[in-house]
């Protein structure tokens, strides 16, 4: 059906055991992991992290990684922007002795002024990646779509920011779930036209003001999301739900039917 889509979950757990769990991921059928250094980037050591990167290359396993929550590109207050691309560079660095394709990241808040937080997201993204070229590491950062109505991220700016910076791009359909309260596939294919998409799924509770938090994906979920997926594109799957592993199994189920 759609050979050309990889699925995984977001989380690789301790670096003790991540060996062990990338072969019990590749018996499942995964073929994707997103790392989650969410609120710390706990793989430390470059023979760690190449270690765990060769045998994810060995099972044909494509990894990424989820940088920490605690970014602001448009703080009111200039050390907390700084801190902010150190950890999104930080990550960018162990992604580089890992092989990973992608940082994801929150690219921040909009303050009173949503243009001038537009600009100030755009000018950290060129930094960073200014830094990436000055530093040769073959890694992209992707700013993610966020479930959040007063939160930077909405598909439309996360669109500008790859035509503006040439920076990648992680189109997360729960959160536009939550957003916007609808999901406009359509739109979503006219504004990323690349060839590559990553991307975060799970089901996920949401009122007014957008995402509350994420829960378990239903089968009818999976079904809509797959059915409507562009067929022409390599797209990475990340299942964000707090049951991710069964709900990564009943995507390939789906799939294979």
């Amino acid at each position: 059906m759609k050979s050309n889509i990889k699925f995984g979950p977001a989380g690789l757990g301790s670096v003790k055991t991540t060996i062990e769990t990338l072969e019990e991921y590749h018996r499942l059928g995964f073929k994707a992991c997103e790392i989650a250094f969410t609120y710390s980037v706990y793989i430390k050591d470059k023979k760690d992290a190449e270690a765990i990167g060769k045998k994810a290359r060995e099972l044909g396993i494509s990894l990424s990684i989820h940088a920490p929550y605690f970014l602001n590109l448009n703080s009111a207050e200039k050390p907390k922007i700084e801190a902010s691309k150190v950890r999104i560079l930080n990550c960018c660095k162990v992604g580089s002795w890992l092989g990973a394709k992608t940082v994801v990241f929150h690219p921040g808040y909009y303050g009173s002024d949503r243009e001038k937080a537009y600009e100030m997201i755009k000018n950290g993204i060129l930094e960073i990646m200014k830094e990436l070229k000055k530093r040769e590491w073959k890694i992209k950062i992707a700013p993610e779509s966020m479930g959040k109505i007063n939160v930077f991220g909405s598909v439309e700016e996360i669109s500008r920011l790859v035509k503006d910076t040439g920076c990648s791009f992680c189109i997360d359909f729960a959160h536009i779930l939550a957003r916007d309260k609808k999901v406009d596939y359509e739109k979503i294919k006219k504004l990323f036209p690349q060839k590559e998409w990553h991307v975060h799924f799970s089901g996920i509770v949401y009122g007014e003001k957008g995402e509350r938090h994420h829960r378990t994906t239903k089968k009818e979920e999976w079904k809509e999301l797959l059915k409507n997926l562009p067929r022409n594109k390599d797209i990475v799957i990340i299942n964000e739900s707090p049951t991710m592993i069964d709900d990564c199994l009943m995507a390939l189920d789906i799939l294979g039917k």
